[in-house]
């Protein structure tokens, strides 16, 4: 079994190095790669960068370098809905791109032209594992879709546009584009976001955003242990 994990800054992705046994490093695409174990399960880890070709980049370098059986996407986001505040956590049922817009061809907003599908969904076993670590933890949290697109949303209208849009909770800039990565290469994945930003938008990330990534690592970590005996 290996385990991809992928977060788009490095303090997403240095507290999953710390539990990482026998590690070692390698560059592609000027992406650092750690490869190591936790217990019998192989992890590989990357960060990223912030934004979709940043992150496609990544995905698509480890999927076919390291064979991985599964991705999971964490990080932070900005909170869409009144259900989110800063510190609980959003689990995508599925991702869409709200940044891919070809309507005046006359698609629907969203659309992804050759695969034909606005909604990618992230894999039902994975993320009811991952939902059951999220309970286990008593941790306020949320299943919907997750919003991508290479822009910080911070305005309140902007927000409400983007949930209404697409019933979205959460908006962030990587997951859209690592779940069609994964769905291109027939790879199951989930995508887990600690809300590090609510109604203060940058001031809050500014505030926890370190916080929320630590949290998010803490129930990766469980989800990689459960994983084996699943």
């Amino acid at each position: 079994m290996r385990i991809g994990v992928i977060g788009a800054m490095q303090i997403e992705i240095d507290n999953l190095k710390k539990s990482l046994e026998n590690s070692t490093t390698e560059e592609i695409s000027s992406v650092q790669f750690v490869k190591g174990n936790i217990g019998e399960v192989e992890v590989v880890a990357a960060v990223s960068g912030v934004g979709k070709v940043f992150a496609a980049i990544c995905t698509e370098a480890m999927i076919l370098k390291y064979q991985v059986d599964m991705v999971v996407n964490i990080g932070v986001a900005g909170t869409l809905c009144k259900e989110l505040g800063v510190m609980d956590v959003a689990l995508a049922s599925q991702v869409v791109q709200h940044d891919m817009n070809t309507s005046a061809l006359g698609d629907d907003i969203g659309l992804l032209s050759g695969i034909n599908q606005i909604y990618i969904p992230s894999d039902e076993k994975m993320t009811a594992l991952m939902e059951q670590c999220i309970a286990e933890k008593e941790i306020h949290y949320k299943v919907g879709t997750i919003a991508t697109g290479d822009l910080f949303m911070q305005g309140e209208r902007q927000k409400e546009k983007l949930h209404q849009r697409f019933d979205a909770i959460a908006a962030e800039m990587e997951g859209g584009s690592i779940g069609h990565v994964c769905y291109m290469n027939h790879v199951p994945f989930t995508v887990l976001r600690t809300i590090s930003d609510g109604e203060g938008g940058a001031m809050d990330y500014a505030q926890f955003a370190r916080k929320a990534a630590k949290l998010g690592i803490e129930i990766v970590i469980e989800f990689i242990k459960k994983i084996i005996i699943s």
